[in-house]
Order: structure tokens, then sequence, then C-alpha cells
């Protein structure tokens, strides 16, 4: 009896010990600086964006909320819903995955797997890490940031690229891919109260020295994207030069999420620098 008496005082302890932990540790998540993943547009080139995400896992930074757009809005969601890269690597090598990209206009096929992947209407911050994706809406040619609803059909209206995919219809709403005003959207992260953001951008040529007055017209999107890619506490932009938004053939992919991986590690340095100032 009294070794039973002595083995509840103990068990009482330890339960005590270990909500005493929790506590803390729920605490100190609440007083820990944010730090949001954004992944931009680039159609074929998010492959490189799933080779990054394996050294950002490496580097063991918690990450606290993901903002995408148009193929960043895919990657992004998914890996929200909780699939790891490795996962999110096999997906985009299958041919079947390459093949939703090519040869349809309507883009409904997409939606069908994604809805698969993703299943039942949610707030989206009640996926495994709070997400955001940006579209455009034509009425307007406004920047939509989308929170909650179908998560697939949100997904699929931010890379809704006009011409290639027919818009997606919510509510008065016509909504097409959100690169055409915002391909990196850490600005989006921010408003959602990032104290770090980790950007992943897909762009090739950034016009960085480009200021003449026609380009600005052509490209209203281009100041803040620049805004942007400066504002990112740690910019990853994975050399893609020779590949181009509709290179979803397998070879192709497993080249460019083999460049991810070349520019994640070339980063893991930063990564890991910045997960001791969250310790701090």
């Amino acid at each position: 009896m009294r070794k039973w008496l002595i083995f509840v005082l103990l068990l009482s302890v330890c339960r005590a010990v270990i909500a005493q932990e929790t506590k803390l540790s729920a605490d100190e998540r609440e007083v820990r600086p944010k730090v949001a993943l954004v992944l931009g547009g680039g159609g074929a080139k998010g492959a490189s964006a799933v080779g990054v995400l394996k050294y950002v896992e490496k580097s063991g930074v918690p990450i606290d909320m993901v903002v995408g757009t148009s193929i960043g809005s895919i990657v992004g969601g998914l890996y929200a819903m909780g699939q790891t890269s490795e996962q999110l690597d096999s997906l985009f090598r299958t041919r079947a995955w390459a093949d939703l990209f090519t040869g349809s206009l309507m883009g409904d096929s997409i939606v069908r797997t994604l809805r698969d992947l993703t299943g039942r209407e949610m707030v989206f911050d009640s996926l495994k890490i709070p997400f955001r994706c940006v579209a455009v809406d034509l009425n307007g040619i406004r920047e939509v940031v989308l929170k909650e609803g179908n998560l697939a059909q949100a997904m699929r209206a931010s890379m809704a690229i006009p011409v290639v995919f027919k818009p997606v219809k919510m509510g008065n709403m016509r909504l097409v891919d959100g690169g055409v005003l915002n391909n990196l959207p850490v600005d989006v992260a921010r408003e959602m109260g990032a104290d770090y953001v980790i950007a992943v951008d897909l762009t090739v040529n950034k016009h960085e020295n480009d200021t003449s007055s026609l380009l600005s017209l052509l490209r209203p999107d281009l100041k803040k994207y620049q805004r942007n890619c400066q504002d990112a506490d740690i910019y990853i932009n994975p050399k893609l030069k020779g590949y181009g938004a509709e290179d979803f053939m397998p070879a192709k992919i497993a080249e460019m999420i083999a460049l991810g991986e070349k520019a994640g590690k070339a980063s893991l340095k930063q990564l890991k620098k910045l997960k001791k100032r969250l310790r701090n």
C-alpha cells in the first residue's frame, strides 16, 4: 500500500512537471519571434522551391506561417497542410503531376487532384501552419489575399495564369494568377505578423537596373516585387536561367529540384543563424 502511495505521488509530480513544461513551451511560442516562409510564382520552376524546403527543414528553423503566389501557393498550401519536402519531391517527380499542368486550358483536373489532397473547406489558420495565398480579381484588377474557403480552389485561383487557365469564380470575383500583381508576397507575410521572412524567389530576369517608365506601365507589379525582395530577411533565388514556367517534364523537374537544393544548401548558414537568434 505504501509503495502504491509513493507511485501515485511520483506520478502526480511527473504530471505537474510535464504540465509546467508544456505551459512554458506554449508561453515561449507566444513570445518567440514569428517566421514566415514566402514562396513566389514561376510555374514549373516551383520544383526548385521543393529543393530549398529540404534545407529549411534541415536547418530546424520553425515556420509559423506560409504565404504563396501561383505555384508557390500550391507548394505552400500542401506544405502548410503538413506535407514534407520529401513528399512534395515525390509528388513533383510523377508523370501524372506533370500532366496536370500541360495541355489543359480549363485546369479542372488540377482542382480535382488538389481537392483529393486537401479535402474540405476551412479557415486557413486551422492548417498545421497558417497559410495565405494571393490572387488577382479581374474586376478592378486588384490583389486578393485568400485566407479561408476551399483550399484547392484557392490554390487553383492563385495559379490561374491568364490565357493558360480560365479564371476562378468566387462570389462576385473572377480570380487569376496572383503573380500579375504580387509575385513574391513578403508584404502579406508582414501583415500576418511575421518578424522574419524567408523568401524563395523563382524569378530569373528581375529588371533590377531598369527604371524606364514604359516598363513601369507594362509591369505595375515591379516596384512591389523589388520592395519585397529587399524586405526579406533571408532571400533565396535558385539559379534557374534556361528553365521556363512550362518545363514540367520529369527530367527538367529533377534538375530544378537539384538547383533548389543547391540554393538551399548555400543559404543553410543564414538559416542556422536565424534559428540561433530565435533561441536568444
